[in-house]
């Protein structure tokens, strides 16, 4: 999968979310709403550590499949990129600034490190 396949489904989930919640037509409140749902995502990603490194009661280790580590990552991923979107943040422009950015704070440190 590209980066361009990726928004493009962005774009698709955007559409089916406000179709399914009808009340997500208003901008102020998708924004609430996916921030809301981010922080949701990365407290199940948290659980889903705590159960990969077998942390979590029985219980919770019983129903739980390998392959939910890696979903709730992906989970995390789209509900900022649903997000981002909302917001009109052009994420690839963000991503490849970030990026720079720790770039250079670690080629700023080499420096300061070097006698």
């Amino acid at each position: 999968m590209d980066f361009k396949e990726l928004q493009k489904f962005i774009k698709l989930e955007d559409r089916r979310i406000k179709r399914y919640f009808n009340g997500l037509e208003d901008k102020d409140k998708r924004i609430l709403a996916r921030t809301v749902k981010l922080s949701e995502e990365v407290g199940e990603l948290a659980a889903e550590v705590l159960a990969h490194h077998n942390w979590q009661r029985q219980e919770k280790l019983d129903r739980r499949a390998n392959e939910d580590l890696g979903h709730e990552v992906a989970d995390v991923i789209i509900t900022t990129f649903l997000l981002a979107d909302t917001l009109e943040i052009d994420i690839e422009k963000s991503l490849r600034e970030k990026m720079k950015k720790i770039n250079l704070r670690y080629r700023d440190k080499g420096k300061k490190n070097k006698p």
